[in-house]
């Protein structure tokens, strides 16, 4: 029987570059609230790294020359990883909630799923509107397009229209959108329901 030689793995490398691993002869240091030392030789920045008993890590390998730091390593992975935590955040993929309404729906019904749609989309949700038609109601649609217009108008100055209201067999679909940091609103977008007079249901 022949046995396999067992694979030795590679060992785990440390992210962080600093102290001896840098391998610049010149680098460009800063200090560990932030202030620039200038440029000087590696050997006297690994220097005035020992004498306030910190390490010398590597900031910007391809600067030129490269960037290091005066700081203590374990406090500096530390800021790193909420650096990461707070990217990973940011690069979440933007979620979309539903919010379903009726087309008869009481006062407080609709306002309480108005907040949802407001509180969703100021944190940064899309937010797709669906209204479902059941029975006759599909004779009274108006009803339907009638609402989605006073949602997009309680929304206007923080939303902007994704897709804009339309019929899909007997239920109503839209969706909004955050809108940008420059003040785009969905002012200008408005919502026309089929033309047939009715009386607002209660």
């Amino acid at each position: 029987m022949i046995r396999k030689r067992p694979t030795a793995r590679a060992p785990r490398r440390d992210s962080v570059i600093a102290n001896m691993r840098i391998r610049a002869t010149t680098v460009r240091v800063i200090g560990e609230a932030g202030e620039q030392l200038g440029i000087m030789e590696l050997r006297e920045a690994l220097q005035k790294s020992q004498e306030v008993d910190k390490d010398l890590v590597m900031i910007t390998e391809k600067a030129q020359p490269p960037v290091v730091k005066i700081i203590d390593i374990a406090k500096f992975k530390y800021q790193q990883q909420q650096r990461d935590s707070e990217n990973r955040k940011k690069a979440k993929a933007q979620d979309t909630k539903e919010v379903r309404f009726k087309p008869f729906m009481g006062e407080n019904d609709f306002e309480t799923r108005l907040r949802q749609v407001e509180r969703f989309l100021k944190g940064g949700d899309k937010v797709r509107l669906s209204l479902e038609f059941r029975g006759r109601a599909i004779t009274k649609k108006e009803f339907g397009f009638e609402m989605f217009a006073r949602i997009i108008a309680a929304t206007n100055e923080f939303a902007t229209i994704e897709i804009e209201p339309k019929l899909m067999g007997k239920k109503l679909m839209a969706q909004l959108m955050p809108a940008k940091k420059t003040g785009q609103s969905v002012s200008k977008n408005t919502v026309e329901a089929p033309s047939q007079d009715a009386e607002t249901a209660k």
